[in-house]
């Protein structure tokens, strides 16, 4: 599948006339817990040319290819990517901490991970997580009959609150990570575990019973995080860094072997 995705990377370059600078995992198989059928959800970050830039017209920055035999691509341009970083944007910061790289060249991923204790907000964070968490639970986990797949996509969220509850910094990508450093009461922690393993052997996770421990524990720290609340800390979002970032991938990208980089 590595190359099938990379022989798409590289069609798209030539297609759309981009530079990819980072492609990656995201989604279950990132997080570390993908079905045997679950879909290749591949993000990645590109430039156009210097010239496309230099416009006064708004232009799509946005690349997407409709899913084919369970492969789904997808990309955004450098020049947004930045601007949500600025915002310390969670599915972004995700992508930048993919177990799964597919492709990362020239400075600019590395680049922006070093920046991230400057634009990371960890109340922008709890905030995304406890609306994703919310939404996941009252969809498919509400009643004696859930989809019992879903409970990874509550647990998730939830334990990246506790991690940036915990002044842990970034959440790690990777749902093992977080179960793997925070400390569970026992009945959770079991049950986490027997559904990954039952996970990874492909068992088919739908429709049961619900798990009472699991249950008992998302909707306790639903209603905590719902009554105490998050906690607002405004971060300075100064976009200088990030603007010398932009022109250094340009530069590296495009302009390499044709003389100084001047803008």
């Amino acid at each position: 599948m590595k190359s099938r995705i990379l022989s798409q990377l590289h069609e798209i370059e030539t297609r759309e006339n981009v530079r990819i600078v980072y492609a990656c995992e995201s989604g279950s198989r990132a997080w570390g817990f993908p079905s045997a059928d679950s879909d290749y959800d591949v993000r990645f970050l590109y430039v156009r040319p210097v010239e496309w830039y230099l416009s006064i017209n708004v232009k799509r920055d946005v690349i997407e290819r409709p899913v084919q035999d369970g492969l789904d691509i997808s990309g955004w341009d450098l020049k947004k990517a930045l601007l949500l970083f600025c915002k310390s944007n969670p599915p972004l910061l995700e992508w930048l901490g993919s177990p799964i790289v597919y492709l990362e060249k020239y400075s600019t991923a590395e680049s922006m991970r070093k920046l991230l204790p400057d634009y990371y907000s960890p109340t922008t964070c709890l905030y995304h997580y406890l609306h994703m968490a919310r939404g996941n639970y009252r969809e498919y986990l509400k009643g004696d009959v859930v989809w019992i797949k879903k409970y990874f996509y509550v647990l998730r969220p939830i334990l990246a609150m506790n991690w940036i509850e915990r002044g842990w910094g970034v959440v790690p990508t990777d749902f093992n990570i977080l179960v793997s450093k925070l400390t569970l009461e026992p009945p959770v922690a079991t049950e986490i575990d027997r559904l990954l393993a039952a996970k990874r052997a492909g068992a088919e996770l739908d429709r049961g019973p619900r798990i009472e421990a699991l249950s008992c524990f998302i909707a306790a720290e639903l209603d905590r995080w719902e009554n105490n609340g998050v906690i607002h800390q405004k971060r300075p979002s100064q976009s200088g860094k990030l603007d010398e970032l932009f022109r250094t991938t340009l530069a590296e990208a495009w302009l390499q072997g044709a003389g100084k980089a001047k803008f």
